[in-house]
């Protein structure tokens, strides 16, 4: 759950949600009506495959999905360009400051790094996008390849948010990191596209590193192992009496595909 300014956006809210607000609207005589999309516009009713009401607005069905857990989590791409060694050690300076700041608080970790993670895809998205429009060519479908990626990182932080809540520095902390490395990457793919895609890759060598850290410390009960949030059970389709080591099971084996595209 994510308050603003002591509330939650509309969007984020489930349809129990909205409807504890109407009927608390319609108590307190009033007339507003709470609905799914962000812009204020009446969606379409959406149900699952058995016929029950879908409560999320930050997802749909046909966009969730089973995560590949056979896949290799070891596999690393040895640098050897200069392109190849820049972006690897860049990475790993990155890491330094990031271990003192969170150390073994694993799961603020991985909602705070989620905040940043889904910039790549968005900022390569959007910079195709816009070349695909100016040279009159297609994408090789790499435009929609990035933005799914985007979105799926976002969808770890919406799962995260559930698990951990931040405190008032660290939400600051977003606003400065996000945009620093927003105009960073920006800047980066506009020179060397080949750089930006091997930074990302790096990036996700070691998120599947802090992941595994993470399995490690909820197998010792240093961190308990709580029930899966909802949004997690429905957007990987898990068995409903999963559990917060299932769920950094999928996400780490999002990051290990993420790594092998970029």
């Amino acid at each position: 759950k994510f308050p603003v300014m002591g509330v939650r956006w509309r969007s984020s809210l489930t349809l129990g949600e909205k409807e504890e607000v109407n009927n608390k609207n319609s108590e307190d005589g009033g007339n507003k009506e709470v609905v799914a999309s962000y812009w204020g516009i009446k969606g379409e009713e959406v149900k699952k495959e058995d016929g029950t009401p879908w409560k999320w607005n930050c997802f749909r069905p046909w966009e969730t999905y089973q995560a590949d857990l056979t896949i290799d989590l070891k596999k690393h791409h040895v640098p050897t360009t200069f392109l190849d060694k820049l972006a690897y050690w860049t990475v790993k300076s990155l890491r330094f400051p990031t271990d003192i700041f969170f150390q073994r608080r694993y799961g603020c970790r991985a909602m705070m790094l989620e905040t940043v993670a889904a910039v790549p895809g968005m900022v390569g998205g959007m910079l195709l996008h816009c070349k695909s429009l100016r040279r009159f060519e297609h994408s090789g479908g790499w435009i929609k390849t990035l933005l799914d990626e985007a979105e799926n990182e976002r969808m770890h932080l919406m799962t995260f948010m559930e698990v951990s809540q931040p405190r008032w520095y660290e939400r600051a902390l977003v606003f400065t990191v996000q945009g620093v490395f927003f105009n960073a990457y920006f800047l980066a793919y506009l020179a060397s596209p080949k750089l930006a895609h091997r930074v990302v890759g790096y990036l996700e060598e070691e998120a599947i590193h802090s992941y595994t850290e993470f399995l490690k410390e909820l197998d010792k009960g240093t961190i308990e192992n709580v029930p899966a949030p909802a949004i997690a059970i429905d957007y990987w389709r898990l068995p409903a009496d999963s559990t917060l080591r299932d769920v950094v099971m999928v996400v780490r084996a999002d990051e290990a595909h993420h790594r092998d595209v970029n």
